[in-house]
């Protein structure tokens, strides 16, 4: 995890005006299903509570105590749209628009919104939430010099050489998630059905053990194929039920009373939310050793990293031996959302006042606003 002190030169209290910049896939907070837009929720509504005028640029169905502007009436992903990309770039084009009201625009929205924010005479800092891949990693070439901050250190592996100015872990209200010590026999996977996250191999697990299995995940039509292929000739076992996508209410009292959480994923995830979900509830995580699972799970502490499909079969029979207490402790301490804003906060004082940008990567026309040491 990387650290860093704010300069003391620099003055933290006072008030930012800072914008939001959101995905429209899904309203914020998200109903159900939706890792980024959850965290931007989180980040905003502690911004206000702050004292900073925060302005969210999301769906109009989107419930927040920021200003909001909406760049679609409802999520995108409710409106099935044939073309996302146009609304998503007319969304970047009504925040950056609008530019010189900010002291510093936060950008969720990953390329989409790097041409603006070169040009824009305010600062941008963008928070990766993806991966990169063959498609994609042109344009962040393109854009290193930009302001970046990764999810996890293991995101950045493999990837372009981009200003990374520091990793930042999700983190959040803990105090919402309702601790449980006791469990009932069953196993849990969460999310979203893919071969990415390895839902069959989730199902492949319980069958071996003879054990419940509750999906609590939503299919995306990319999905479909895969789904009828190598989960719904699953489902004939009666001990594996799909409940489809939950709510928040529905998905915490499902952490809180399984035996233990498979995150069966099959890429290198930047971020696993739903790890740090069930561990605040006291649920135990078991995970393939990919992406940032390292960095979320403590092996043999808060659940087990493992490497191959046969050890999930020895890691659940061995689950008694992981305190549900500890789980909870590890995320009060590591992944609340005092820490997540605190790093934020700091990051965003450090850009306006020009101690995190390096000369020469965003062009601007005028002086910056600063905030006043």
């Amino acid at each position: 995890m990387l650290r860093y002190s704010i300069p003391p030169n620099i003055n933290t209290n006072k008030q930012m005006r800072i914008a939001q910049l959101s995905p429209l896939i899904e309203r914020v907070p998200p109903r159900l299903y939706g890792g980024t837009e959850r965290v931007v929720h989180y980040l905003t509504e502690e911004l206000v509570k702050r004292g900073h005028e925060v302005t969210l640029f999301a769906t109009g169905d989107s419930e927040t105590s920021a200003k909001l502007v909406a760049g679609t009436s409802h999520p995108l992903r409710a409106m099935h749209t044939a073309d996302e990309a146009a609304f998503t770039l007319l969304n970047v084009a009504r925040a950056y628009k609008e530019a010189g009201l900010f002291d510093i625009i936060h950008n969720h929205l990953d390329y989409y919104s790097f041409s603006a924010a070169y040009f824009s005479p305010m600062p941008t800092v963008t928070t990766f939430h993806g991966a990169f891949n063959l498609e994609n990693r042109n344009i962040f070439e393109e854009y290193r010099k930009l302001n970046f901050v990764s999810i996890s250190d293991s995101q950045r592996k493999g990837g372009p050489k981009l200003n990374w100015l520091k990793t930042i872990y999700h983190g959040i209200p803990v105090e919402k998630f309702p601790y449980s010590n006791r469990h009932k026999n069953y196993l849990l996977f969460v999310g979203r059905i893919s071969l990415e996250k390895g839902t069959h191999i989730a199902m492949d697990a319980a069958m071996a053990l003879d054990m419940e299995l509750i999906i609590a995940a939503k299919l995306d039509k990319l999905d479909v194929a895969y789904f009828n292929q190598y989960v719904a000739p699953r489902l004939s076992n009666g001990k594996i039920r799909w409940v489809g996508e939950v709510d928040d209410t529905e998905r915490n009292k499902l952490m809180g009373e399984a035996l233990c959480l498979l995150h069966t994923i099959t890429w290198r995830e930047p971020f696993g939310l739903t790890m740090i979900e069930a561990m605040a509830t006291g649920c135990p995580v078991i995970a393939f050793n990919n992406g940032s699972v390292p960095e979320i799970i403590v092996n043999k502490k808060t659940g087990f990293i493992i490497d191959k499909e046969k050890e999930i079969i020895r890691a659940v029979k061995k689950i008694g031996t992981i305190s549900r207490k500890e789980c909870r402790e590890h995320v009060e301490k590591n992944f609340n959302l005092k820490r997540m804003v605190d790093d934020y906060e700091k990051l965003y004082y450090e850009i306006i006042n020009d101690q995190k940008t390096p000369q020469g990567t965003q062009t601007s026309r005028k002086a910056r606003s600063k905030v006043p040491a």
